[in-house]
């Protein structure tokens, strides 16, 4: 009786953790650092997901995203921004740019290839 008791506590306690996990856990949020008053820059690592994968950038001047890809997973071979019409193969344990300027304000998803990996782009 003791052993279902702890049993079952203990796969609710897990089941909880999962949830706060994959739903209330901190995305982490990096604004783009501006070079020369021209261009908004950021490093993203791609390595079971995006670090970081909440990027703040400011309308009106151009980014240069650089993707550094450290994992050979097919699903995170090509990165995907479809609201900018960008889809870019990202070749492994190397770093890959993308230039586009943002016009409008708003939060737009990147993906990869797959649609299983996803970050958020927010131009203020």
């Amino acid at each position: 009786m003791l052993t279902k008791v702890i049993v079952t506590v203990s796969g609710v306690l897990l089941i909880a953790f999962v949830n706060l996990y994959f739903f209330y856990s901190r995305r982490k949020e990096t604004a783009a650092s501006l070079k020369e008053g021209e261009l908004q820059e950021v490093k993203v690592v791609v390595k079971e997901g995006y670090d970081p994968d909440v990027i703040v950038v400011k309308k009106g001047i151009p980014v240069r995203l650089n993707f550094y890809r450290d994992e050979t997973d097919d699903c995170s071979d090509t990165i995907v921004i479809g609201d900018f019409n960008i889809r870019k193969p990202l070749p492994a344990f190397r770093t890959t740019s993308i230039e586009f300027l943002p016009e409008k304000e708003g939060e737009y998803v990147f993906t990869c290839g797959m649609g299983m990996l996803r970050g958020k782009l927010i131009v203020r």
